[in-house]
Protein backbone atom coordinates (compact mmCIF):
# COMPACT_ATOMS: atom_id res chain seq x y z
CA UNK A 1 0.00 0.00 0.00
CA UNK A 2 0.93 3.11 -0.84
CA UNK A 3 2.17 5.72 2.36
CA UNK A 4 1.90 9.70 2.71
CA UNK A 5 5.84 10.13 1.44
CA UNK A 6 4.97 8.28 -1.75
CA UNK A 7 1.84 11.28 -1.82
CA UNK A 8 4.65 14.04 -0.81
CA UNK A 9 7.43 12.61 -3.66
CA UNK A 10 4.46 12.99 -6.13
CA UNK A 11 2.73 16.01 -5.11
CA UNK A 12 6.44 17.74 -4.65
CA UNK A 13 5.77 19.45 -1.33
CA UNK A 14 3.80 18.65 1.82
CA UNK A 15 0.37 20.49 2.46
CA UNK A 16 -2.59 20.82 4.30
CA UNK A 17 -4.27 20.27 1.59
CA UNK A 18 -2.45 17.14 0.66
CA UNK A 19 -3.40 16.06 4.01
CA UNK A 20 -6.88 15.89 3.65
CA UNK A 21 -6.65 13.96 0.23
CA UNK A 22 -4.38 11.79 2.20
CA UNK A 23 -6.36 11.02 5.17
CA UNK A 24 -9.90 11.07 2.52
CA UNK A 25 -8.68 8.11 0.60
CA UNK A 26 -6.89 6.64 3.46
CA UNK A 27 -10.51 6.00 5.00
CA UNK A 28 -12.34 5.00 2.01
CA UNK A 29 -9.95 2.04 1.15
CA UNK A 30 -9.96 1.09 5.03
CA UNK A 31 -14.36 1.52 4.75
CA UNK A 32 -13.95 -0.52 1.40
CA UNK A 33 -11.81 -3.07 2.72
CA UNK A 34 -9.40 -2.56 -0.27
CA UNK A 35 -6.15 -2.84 0.23
CA UNK A 36 -4.36 -2.31 -3.62
CA UNK A 37 -4.64 0.66 -5.92
CA UNK A 38 -6.91 0.53 -8.68
CA UNK A 39 -4.98 -0.78 -11.67
CA UNK A 40 -7.67 -0.22 -14.18
CA UNK A 41 -11.29 0.87 -13.25
CA UNK A 42 -12.06 -1.26 -10.32
CA UNK A 43 -12.50 1.82 -8.03
CA UNK A 44 -13.65 5.05 -9.25
CA UNK A 45 -13.41 8.31 -7.39
CA UNK A 46 -15.16 11.22 -7.59
CA UNK A 47 -13.70 14.21 -6.49
CA UNK A 48 -15.17 18.05 -6.13
CA UNK A 49 -12.76 20.28 -5.81
CA UNK A 50 -9.48 20.55 -7.47
CA UNK A 51 -6.91 20.94 -4.87
CA UNK A 52 -3.76 19.57 -3.88
CA UNK A 53 -5.85 16.75 -2.03
CA UNK A 54 -7.06 15.66 -5.55
CA UNK A 55 -3.05 14.72 -6.38
CA UNK A 56 -2.94 12.44 -2.62
CA UNK A 57 -6.32 10.62 -4.03
CA UNK A 58 -4.52 10.10 -7.24
CA UNK A 59 -1.72 8.42 -5.64
CA UNK A 60 -3.23 6.52 -2.59
CA UNK A 61 -6.15 4.76 -4.91
CA UNK A 62 -4.72 4.52 -8.25
CA UNK A 63 -7.62 6.93 -9.96
CA UNK A 64 -6.34 9.06 -12.66
CA UNK A 65 -7.82 10.75 -15.77
CA UNK A 66 -5.86 9.37 -18.07
CA UNK A 67 -7.90 5.66 -16.66
CA UNK A 68 -10.92 7.05 -17.05
CA UNK A 69 -11.85 6.35 -13.66
CA UNK A 70 -10.89 9.99 -11.48
CA UNK A 71 -13.77 12.46 -12.16
CA UNK A 72 -14.01 15.99 -11.47
CA UNK A 73 -17.43 17.98 -10.44
CA UNK A 74 -15.96 21.04 -9.99
CA UNK A 75 -18.01 22.29 -6.91
CA UNK A 76 -15.81 23.64 -4.97
CA UNK A 77 -15.88 21.40 -1.97
CA UNK A 78 -13.51 19.21 0.20
CA UNK A 79 -15.53 15.88 -0.06
CA UNK A 80 -14.54 12.66 -2.12
CA UNK A 81 -16.71 9.90 -3.31
CA UNK A 82 -15.15 6.67 -4.09
CA UNK A 83 -16.87 3.51 -5.55
CA UNK A 84 -15.81 -0.11 -6.46
CA UNK A 85 -17.12 -1.94 -9.87
CA UNK A 86 -19.04 -3.95 -10.19
CA UNK A 87 -20.60 -4.17 -7.07
CA UNK A 88 -22.08 -0.39 -7.01
CA UNK A 89 -20.83 -0.43 -2.98
CA UNK A 90 -19.80 3.16 -2.49
CA UNK A 91 -18.03 5.92 0.48
CA UNK A 92 -18.67 9.60 0.54
CA UNK A 93 -15.72 11.59 2.87
CA UNK A 94 -16.36 14.84 3.63
CA UNK A 95 -13.74 16.74 5.34
CA UNK A 96 -15.47 18.50 8.63
CA UNK A 97 -12.39 20.02 10.16
CA UNK A 98 -11.87 22.79 12.13
CA UNK A 99 -8.76 23.94 12.23
CA UNK A 100 -6.20 25.20 15.20
CA UNK A 101 -7.15 28.51 16.46
CA UNK A 102 -4.88 31.05 14.78
CA UNK A 103 -2.99 34.10 16.66
CA UNK A 104 -3.14 37.44 16.00
CA UNK A 105 0.41 37.09 14.65
CA UNK A 106 -0.03 33.99 12.49
CA UNK A 107 -3.23 35.92 11.10
CA UNK A 108 -1.18 39.03 10.46
CA UNK A 109 1.70 36.95 9.07
CA UNK A 110 -0.79 35.13 6.46
CA UNK A 111 -2.22 38.44 5.30
CA UNK A 112 1.22 40.18 4.67
CA UNK A 113 1.83 36.35 2.82
CA UNK A 114 -1.68 36.66 1.15
CA UNK A 115 -0.75 40.04 -0.30
CA UNK A 116 3.17 38.84 -1.76
CA UNK A 117 5.09 39.63 1.09
CA UNK A 118 7.65 36.99 1.18
CA UNK A 119 10.04 37.78 3.76
CA UNK A 120 12.23 35.36 5.55
CA UNK A 121 9.79 35.94 8.74
CA UNK A 122 6.81 35.83 6.83
CA UNK A 123 7.90 32.36 5.08
CA UNK A 124 8.73 31.14 8.38
CA UNK A 125 5.90 32.15 10.43
CA UNK A 126 3.53 30.79 7.42
CA UNK A 127 5.68 27.21 7.32
CA UNK A 128 5.08 27.12 10.71
CA UNK A 129 1.21 27.72 10.57
CA UNK A 130 1.16 25.13 7.86
CA UNK A 131 3.14 22.80 9.66
CA UNK A 132 0.88 22.92 12.92
CA UNK A 133 -2.33 22.21 10.87
CA UNK A 134 -0.87 19.32 8.40
CA UNK A 135 -0.44 17.34 12.32
CA UNK A 136 -3.41 18.26 13.75
CA UNK A 137 -5.59 16.93 10.59
CA UNK A 138 -2.77 13.69 10.55
CA UNK A 139 -3.06 13.16 14.57
CA UNK A 140 -7.37 14.02 14.45
CA UNK A 141 -9.36 11.01 14.76
CA UNK A 142 -11.61 10.18 11.52
CA UNK A 143 -14.62 10.91 13.88
CA UNK A 144 -13.23 15.03 14.13
CA UNK A 145 -11.89 15.39 10.86
CA UNK A 146 -14.52 13.33 8.17
CA UNK A 147 -17.75 12.59 7.97
CA UNK A 148 -18.14 9.00 6.20
CA UNK A 149 -21.25 7.55 4.56
CA UNK A 150 -21.76 4.13 2.84
CA UNK A 151 -24.34 3.54 -0.01
CA UNK A 152 -25.06 2.32 -3.01
CA UNK A 153 -24.67 4.12 -6.25
CA UNK A 154 -25.14 3.66 -9.96
CA UNK A 155 -21.92 3.20 -11.88
CA UNK A 156 -20.71 5.51 -14.05
CA UNK A 157 -20.05 4.25 -17.69
CA UNK A 158 -16.53 2.97 -17.87
CA UNK A 159 -13.85 4.63 -20.22
CA UNK A 160 -14.41 5.40 -23.76
CA UNK A 161 -11.79 5.41 -26.63
CA UNK A 162 -12.92 7.29 -29.59
CA UNK A 163 -10.89 7.54 -32.82
CA UNK A 164 -9.41 10.32 -33.49
CA UNK A 165 -9.95 12.65 -36.71
CA UNK A 166 -7.83 15.21 -38.39
CA UNK A 167 -8.49 18.87 -38.00
CA UNK A 168 -9.18 20.30 -41.31
CA UNK A 169 -7.51 23.86 -40.32
CA UNK A 170 -4.44 22.98 -37.40
CA UNK A 171 -3.99 19.55 -38.95
CA UNK A 172 -3.91 18.34 -35.49
CA UNK A 173 -5.72 15.09 -34.23
CA UNK A 174 -8.04 15.12 -32.24
CA UNK A 175 -11.04 12.97 -30.71
CA UNK A 176 -14.03 12.43 -32.53
CA UNK A 177 -16.58 13.12 -30.32
CA UNK A 178 -14.69 16.80 -29.51
CA UNK A 179 -14.63 17.68 -33.23
CA UNK A 180 -16.86 20.59 -34.43
CA UNK A 181 -17.99 21.70 -37.89
CA UNK A 182 -16.76 24.96 -38.99
CA UNK A 183 -17.74 26.01 -42.63
CA UNK A 184 -18.11 22.58 -43.57
CA UNK A 185 -14.63 21.69 -42.36
CA UNK A 186 -14.05 19.04 -39.16
CA UNK A 187 -12.33 21.23 -37.04
CA UNK A 188 -10.73 20.83 -32.91
CA UNK A 189 -12.14 23.00 -30.44
CA UNK A 190 -9.41 25.74 -30.87
CA UNK A 191 -10.10 26.13 -33.77
CA UNK A 192 -13.77 26.42 -34.15
CA UNK A 193 -13.69 29.33 -31.89
CA UNK A 194 -11.13 30.69 -33.44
Amino acid sequence: MKTFDDVVNFHGHSCPGLVFGYRAALAAMREMDMENISEDEEIVAIVENDSCAVDAVQVFTGCTFGKGNLIFKDYGKQVYTFLKRPSGDAVRVAIDFIPPEETAEEKEMWRRYSEGDRSEDVLKAVHNRKAKKMKAILDAPDSELLKITRFKMQLPAEAKIYPSVKCEMCGEKVAEPKARVKDGKVVCIPCFEA
